[in-house]
């Protein structure tokens, strides 16, 4: 007779969960399709901005952004949950069925909570227009202008470093092949130790120069963006 208690128990509580848990599911599943919707609307409206952005910023800023439409949605729908959090929620769900492996979503989730408050607690930008945005509204266009003559997040800053960081790379690995090269040809007696470290030391004689000069155009960029803004 206990043995059934105990089973109509587990079996009421299961099915108690159940129908406590499936609200948030059918909101959680309505905010990742309210915001695919506000995404494909929003970027329509931003291909006639020919925006220059690095591809990392533009990525998180519109994720930020949906991050903001997912919130206020969960909180239209009647979350029992907290709405945000939610959000965050969804925002995994979508970003698994998108192709994205479950840990890598896990880990973008971590860096978007991160990267959603201001040091000051505060909401971040695209997370707070996102929010308060309406259907067919330019808010992810008003998101970008903010950032338009910030040169730390513009498209042609990202493309100078990716290509200095390919420079030295590849730079520095042929310096290093062809003095380990030289070394093994033309002077031969020295011990395999030495041949590499001649070719590393070569190498970093290549690489920190064009570190250096990068770090200087940097700067030299940043100043005047500044003297601009």
């Amino acid at each position: 007779m206990k043995e059934n208690d105990s089973e109509l128990k587990k079996s009421v509580t299961e099915a108690r969960d159940t129908v406590t848990n499936t609200p948030d599911i059918s909101i959680m599943n309505a905010c990742i399709a309210h915001a695919r919707e506000v995404k494909a609307t929003q970027l329509e409206l931003i291909k006639t901005k020919d925006y220059d952005f690095a591809p990392e910023f533009q990525n998180l800023t519109i994720q930020l952004y949906l991050l903001g439409v997912m919130w206020k949605c969960a909180e239209n729908l009647g979350s029992k949950d907290a709405a945000n959090e939610l959000a965050f929620t969804a925002m995994k769900t979508m970003l698994v069925q998108d192709g994205m492996q479950k840990q890598k979503a896990i880990k973008r989730i971590n860096f978007l909570r991160k990267m959603s408050k201001l040091e000051d607690d505060h909401n971040a930008l695209a997370v707070v227009i996102g929010y308060e945005s309406e259907p067919n509204d330019n808010s992810l266009v008003e998101v970008f202008d903010h950032y338009i003559n910030d040169m730390q997040v513009s498209g042609a800053f990202w493309r100078l470093y990716d290509r200095g960081r390919k420079i030295m790379l590849y730079g520095g690995l042929f310096i290093a092949f062809a003095v380990i090269w030289f070394v093994t040809l033309f002077m031969p007696g020295n011990s395999t130790i030495a041949i590499l470290a001649a070719g590393l030391i070569a190498a970093a004689i290549f690489v920190i120069p064009v570190f250096l000069v990068g770090i200087f155009m940097y700067r030299t960029k940043i100043k005047k963006a500044n003297k601009v803004s």
